[in-house]
């Protein structure tokens, strides 16, 4: 009986996940380009260097997508900025400053589209097994929110991430450093669409800041950006949209600011999606701020950003495992910290993504 049974691809990769205990002990902490090298940068930083945040990931094999999910089991107060006017989520209205519920259990972000929504129920039920979540009577309940990219134009078939594969990333999450690139919600993620030519691939990345007084502000982003991507230190262009040569970059912002230009419309297709993690102390208030500054990150290095088809959301989460937050320069370093960060974990995805289906990445152009 056991000598006829056969598991399809997708079902082995779900096991192996399940079955790695501390995927990200193996994974490798250092990152590609070396110019994101900056004050509090000393070492390469991941958003699992926050003190009580573990990130787990599934990619599928089937088609080139999946989820990753952060995870904070002692919870976190937790808050979240929607910019682009194609968003796909989950529970953001719960994280509304003025709303009752100040504490998340989970953030995911997933590929897929709106199906990819599934796999939150995945990590509920994985939470819900191991106790974390709120209490209420006998029941407990994690709360999880989640946001979506569109990375079903990538590969053979439309499948989206599911409920199995939010339940895989969440068993797989570990404190190692967060792996990069083609994996995850970004391994199905592409840029530079806006003009209608050439795409290149997308992916997730991961950086952040260590000070001396034990703070740390970390970032984790999923770039499927209609715009490209710029370097913000160097002001270069290191991904996005190709001319018919397949190497040269055409600059988005640029030909959009000639006259008789016009983009194309990629309706539904983009998104640039992340967490942002401090271990300071804050408040349900203060996490919505610093999600809305974080926005400044992203569009420093996506340009242009935020536009009519992307869908760009980016939760925030405050571990309150440091102190809190004690004096307005305190809360300016906090905020600079976030966006410089979202920047920085934007240049990572790129430069550590690989060419798939067709599609090159940044490293196949000798941007990066």
């Amino acid at each position: 009986m056991v000598a006829d049974m056969k598991w399809s691809r997708r079902q082995l990769s779900l096991m192996l996940a399940a079955l790695l205990p501390t995927p990200g002990l193996a994974w490798p902490s250092s990152r590609a380009s070396a110019a994101l090298a900056g004050p509090g940068m000393a070492d390469p930083i991941t958003l699992t260097d926050v003190d009580g945040v573990l990130v787990g990931q599934t990619t599928r094999i089937d088609r080139p997508t999946g989820c990753t999910v952060v995870v904070i089991p002692a919870g976190g107060t937790g808050g979240v900025a929607v910019r682009g006017a194609a968003p796909g989520t989950r529970e953001t209205d719960l994280l509304r400053s003025e709303n009752a519920i100040d504490q998340v259990h989970a953030i995911v972000l997933t590929g897929g589209s709106a199906f990819g929504l599934a796999t939150a129920d995945g990590v509920m039920r994985r939470l819900q097994e191991t106790g974390i979540g709120l209490a209420f009577g006998d029941q407990v309940i994690p709360i999880v929110p989640a946001a979506v990219l569109y990375d079903l134009g990538v590969g053979a078939g439309g499948n989206a991430p599911d409920a199995d594969d939010g339940y895989a990333a969440c068993r797989a999450a570990t404190h190692g450093p967060v792996e990069s690139g083609n994996v995850g919600a970004g391994a199905g993620a592409t840029i530079g669409k806006m003009l209608g030519g050439g795409r290149m691939k997308g992916g997730l990345g991961s950086a952040g800041f260590r000070f001396d007084d034990g703070t740390v502000v970390a970032a984790l982003m999923a770039v499927n950006s209609r715009g490209d991507v710029r370097d913000p230190h160097s002001g270069r262009l290191i991904a996005g949209a190709l001319a018919s040569d397949g190497r040269t970059l055409r600059n988005t912002e640029a030909t959009l600011l000639r006259p008789g230009s016009a983009s194309r419309g990629s309706a539904g297709q983009n998104t640039a999606i992340g967490v942002v993690a401090t271990n300071r102390t804050l408040t349900k208030a203060q996490c919505n701020r610093l999600a809305s500054v974080a926005h400044d990150g992203l569009a420093r290095a996506v340009v242009p950003a935020h536009t009519i088809f992307d869908g760009d959301t980016l939760f925030t989460i405050a571990t309150n495992r440091s102190a809190e937050v004690s004096s307005t320069s305190d809360l300016d370093r906090i905020d600079t910290a976030a966006a410089a960060a979202v920047a920085n974990a934007v240049i990572d995805a790129v430069s550590q993504a690989t060419a798939l289906d067709g599609i090159p990445a940044a490293r196949d152009i000798g941007t990066v």
